[in-house]
């Protein structure tokens, strides 16, 4: 918004030239969905409080101690970072950009299954929430739109290619169907990993803080030809406004981040973790870095696989891999205390961030 009224201005008036910067809109959308966070987050956890009564239901199958320290606890905290995120995109970037647009659908529309799903369990008292069929098929039936669009906008020469990191000038020929299952596996499958992951305070949203960051810094590269010719990246006009959705988020992350350190005041639900999830990985279909996210977000791909192999095992064979499932239960488990899960986990997060940014000059 600010952009469409003020950049024009800067002939006559040339401060006003700033608006023209992505990295100017991009600072100005994190400060504004930080202070944002803070204003209202202390209100809006108070009304959730106020709503929920108990609060999330905590899973009886769970580790023990979750009974007895997270009880109370109110869910949809990503409420504040979804409010934070538009409000902060909308006043700073490019309306007329279509991958703002895109992004914004995929983490609006993944938000609003997260909070049908929350709102589930905290009025029905189970941890179910809506059914799986039904959370999947919405989340596909939103993911497909956002590819179509993307796919329409793309240049032609990258529109159905998956790029391969630290190869240059390489990329690989997807059909049109093979495109966009593909595309589609990305969102969704980003969106649930992340889900996963959200089980401990604290542990979901740093990692999405950092791979968002990382997310950010290409996006701005990608879209900058002087940047894409010095790097060998494959450029995406356009993509570089992505960068102030990416301040954005990192903005409102840093603030309910705030309120989600341990002890938690506020969950992030599945409001909040699905549509964070889904935004991760509407971008890196957009810019054309899908597999560079799973070595950025190698975290949630470890959550997830951890899963998975446990359900397979258990199935095939009746044992189980790990004491429990997702893998920070399975520390939990074994005696370590929820900061020190939580702190390491960070640290593997940015490790693995730092890798998939290495795959930038590596080439």
């Amino acid at each position: 918004m600010l952009f469409y009224y003020l950049a024009p201005l800067a002939d006559q008036f040339s401060p006003m030239n700033l608006f023209r910067y992505i990295t100017f809109r991009a600072g100005g959308a994190f400060m504004t969905a930080l202070l944002l966070s803070f204003l209202i987050g202390g209100r809006l956890i108070a009304w959730l409080r106020s709503r929920q009564g108990k609060g999330q239901p905590i899973r009886e199958d769970g580790p023990e101690g979750h009974l007895l320290t997270k009880k109370g606890t109110p869910t949809m905290g990503g409420f504040l970072i979804l409010i934070a995120l538009t409000v902060a995109t909308l006043l700073w970037a490019d309306l007329g950009n279509r991958y703002i647009w895109v992004v914004l659908l995929v983490t609006l529309g993944f938000g609003a299954i997260g909070f049908l799903d929350d709102f589930l369990k905290v009025t029905k008292r189970n941890t179910k929430g809506l059914p799986g069929w039904l959370k999947l098929v919405a989340s596909v039936a939103i993911a497909v739109l956002a590819v179509a669009v993307v796919a329409e906008g793309s240049p032609a020469p990258l529109r159905y290619q998956l790029a391969l990191p630290f190869l240059k000038n390489v990329l690989v020929p997807l059909s049109l169907v093979g495109f966009f299952i593909f595309a589609v596996l990305v969102i969704v499958g980003a969106s649930n990993a992340v889900n996963l992951t959200d089980g401990l305070d604290g542990l979901a949203i740093v990692p999405v803080i950092i791979a968002t960051g990382v997310f950010g810094i290409i996006s701005y590269f990608v879209g900058h030809s002087v940047y894409t010719n010095y790097l060998q990246l494959h450029g995406i006009p356009g993509s570089g406004e992505l960068a102030v959705i990416c301040a954005a988020l990192i903005g409102g992350g840093l603030g309910f981040l705030w309120f989600n350190a341990p002890p938690a005041m506020v969950f992030m639900g599945d409001t909040g973790s699905l549509a964070m999830g889904g935004a991760l990985g509407a971008i890196a279909v957009i810019i054309k870095h899908e597999i560079v996210l799973a070595i950025v977000g190698g975290l949630f791909v470890l959550e997830t696989v951890s899963v998975i192999v446990q359900v397979v095992s258990f199935k095939l064979t009746g044992r189980r891999v790990f004491r429990m499932a997702p893998l920070h239960h399975h520390f939990e488990k074994k005696g370590w205390a929820e900061p020190t899960i939580v702190i390491r986990f960070w640290i593997i997060a940015t490790i693995l961030a730092m890798a998939g940014l290495a795959s930038l000059k590596l080439r």
